[in-house]
């Protein structure tokens, strides 16, 4: 792994707790120009300041959006431009696209989409297509989705791809994070060998945080509760994904899907391109992009 990141940026999303904070935590500690992102303005600043302080050695800026609105999004991926260009950065070496959600009760953003399907795969896509300019005027550079061991036996519902009809809340998880995946392999085949921009999904494996515990019921707290206990830390599983992020020796590395350092084989679903390119499109439209 790269021992220093200085002069590097990086933007890590859902970094004011558990793996986002890690990751970020570790990308500061190598000197990286790190922008945080939250969805509460009091913990980002806290965290914004408490990182200072502990890496002078590190540029760290938190900004505040709510990943679940495109609106938000769009607005994020401005806010980023302006920080880099006021710091004279014309570019972006890695966004590391971390943060997500459960939930129990089925939940409808503002603007119509199901609430894990907003945040865990279409706010990554739209983000990514935001900031892929950044990315590009890199000369090696990375987008990391954090994804999870629970997209194996799983299909995407093409009738009610949001479940809106029959919400699951599991069924619903898994589906984003195969997502993910499906998401990352089609970025790497539209960006093609010869560009300087690589995707990687990352497995973060089963890790004690509160992601089952924020805004849902007593009984599915405790079931996750119980559940994560047996989990590494927060910091453990984000050596692997600061490593995707920055290591120099895995820029051409074909494999898409890594779990702790190491590649891992995904779904033989999650690498079907015709699955992966038609998810890209209903992606786009929902987004309201050109899919590029």
């Amino acid at each position: 792994m790269h021992k220093t990141n200085k002069h590097r940026t990086f933007v890590v999303t859902g970094a004011t707790s558990g793996i986002g904070l890690a990751v970020a935590e570790g990308l500061a500690r190598q000197g990286a120009f790190l922008i945080g992102v939250g969805r509460d303005a009091g913990r980002c600043a806290e965290v914004e300041q408490r990182l200072g302080v502990a890496h002078p050695g590190a540029r760290v800026r938190y900004l505040v959006a709510d990943l679940a609105l495109q609106s938000q999004v769009r607005a994020l991926a401005s806010a980023v431009r302006d920080e880099l260009a006021a710091c004279g950065v014309e570019s972006l070496d890695g966004l590391v696209n971390n943060a997500a959600t459960f939930t129990f009760y089925q939940t409808l953003t503002p603007e119509g989409f199901e609430m894990q399907w907003a945040v865990n795969h279409l706010a990554p896509f739209l983000l990514t297509h935001e900031l892929l300019g950044l990315l590009q005027a890199a000369p090696a550079a990375r987008v990391v989705t954090v994804s999870s061991g629970s997209h194996y036996h799983t299909r995407l519902r093409w009738g009610d791809i949001q479940l809106r009809r029959w919400y699951n809340p599991l069924l619903a998880y898994k589906q984003t994070k195969l997502c993910n995946v499906l998401f990352t392999a089609e970025l790497r085949r539209r960006l093609g060998r010869g560009g300087t921009v690589r995707a990687f999904a990352a497995d973060p494996g089963l890790v004690r945080t509160e992601i089952g515990l924020k805004g849902n019921p007593g009984l599915a707290g405790w079931i996750w509760t119980r559940r994560a206990a047996a989990g590494i830390s927060a910091g453990e599983s984000a050596r692997g994904i600061v490593y995707l992020a920055s290591e120099p020796s895995i820029q051409e590395a074909p494999e898409l899907y890594w779990k702790h350092s190491h590649p891992k084989a995904p779904s033989p679903y999650a690498l079907d391109p015709a699955v992966a390119h038609r998810l890209w499109e209903l992606s786009a439209r929902m987004c309201g992009v050109e899919p590029r």
